[in-house]
């Protein structure tokens, strides 16, 4: 075995009993975390997400963005514990969207879009599987281990635009990709648009109410593709904000899209529910954000970068 291929075994390993010890002690401290009689299926798609990313490193493996020393173990760490607590203040009842599940509006998401496309695939995957598991507990909302590895996975593909050498043609293929998938989302609700979803009220007290997906909501696919078009041509000249926003976009339609998937079979969804109700709800928004607060912070760490003569 290679020290890559150890250091990446070693990384999912990690996501993997972290995420069963904090259900075992969050289930012991607050029943609310407690799985229901699905807990195997999620862990299921757990180990499915986990497949995904080692067959995307055999795949790559030649590449040396899956390098994992001290310093990215230290990243890691980092990454996953600002995603939990961003993610904690922020996945309340003030900021719900509505859906056929909680989704709240997440501005904490562009921490492991940004690890990731800083750091490489692994701190992504990590800071992002992690730290919305931690940050979950931290709610008190329940668990939901499957969108945990969604939000992992987010962070991994917003690290993999590191493959080409090109810049330029990274982006057109993520962008490429993108469009499709923002598109055939959007479609599904062009035909469904008053699909009933529940809208947490006061969570506290057990309150839901029915209300329809916004128009905001169902578009704003289509309206965080738009952004990060404009992003990339507005920064033309800086190929690495350019390219974080574009590969960030992508990691998010598939890593939210492989978490409301799941849901067909855990919560018994039909494909348009987890698409009009949970997908667009949740990854729509987040585009918005990693359109508007991905560029900040890669030029941030940019110029940070050059104070420090590195």
């Amino acid at each position: 075995m290679t020290r890559r291929l150890i250091s990446v075994i070693l990384a999912l390993a990690s996501v993997l009993v972290l995420f069963l010890l904090i259900v075992w002690i969050g289930g012991m401290i607050n029943p609310d975390l407690q799985l229901d009689e699905t807990a195997l299926l999620r862990f299921v798609f757990v180990a499915i997400g986990l497949v995904i990313v080692f067959i995307v490193y055999l795949l790559t493996r030649s590449s040396g963005m899956w390098d994992v020393g001290t310093r990215e173990v230290v990243y890691m760490a980092i990454g996953a514990a600002l995603y939990a607590v961003f993610s904690f203040l922020f996945n309340g009842t003030v900021f719900a969207v509505p859906s056929v599940s909680q989704v709240a509006l997440r501005p904490a998401i562009a921490i492991p879009m940004f690890f990731g496309y800083t750091f490489g695939p692994t701190v992504g995957f990590f800071s992002g599987a992690v730290g919305n598991m931690f940050g979950d507990a931290l709610t008190g909302f329940g668990l939901s281990p499957q969108w945990s590895i969604g939000n992992g996975l987010i962070g991994m593909i917003a690290g993999m635009g590191a493959l080409f050498t090109v810049k330029k043609r990274s982006m057109n293929v993520a962008l490429i990709l993108s469009i499709v998938l923002a598109a055939i989302a959007t479609v599904f609700y062009a035909l469904n648009p008053n699909l009933e979803n529940l809208l947490f009220f006061a969570p506290d007290a057990g309150v839901f109410g029915d209300a329809p997906i916004t128009v905001f909501a169902g578009l704003s696919a289509l309206v965080g593709l738009v952004l990060t078009i404009v992003i990339r041509f507005v920064f033309a000249r800086n190929e690495d904000v350019a390219a974080s926003v574009t590969w960030s976009m992508l990691g998010n339609l598939i890593g939210i899209g492989f978490a409301a998937i799941s849901d067909i079979w855990i919560n018994g969804f039909s494909p348009t529910v987890a698409i009009v109700g949970e997908f667009l709800p949740a990854a729509g928004p987040n585009l918005i954000f990693a359109a508007i607060l991905v560029p900040i912070l890669v030029a941030a760490y940019e110029a940070v970068r050059r104070q420090a003569g590195r």
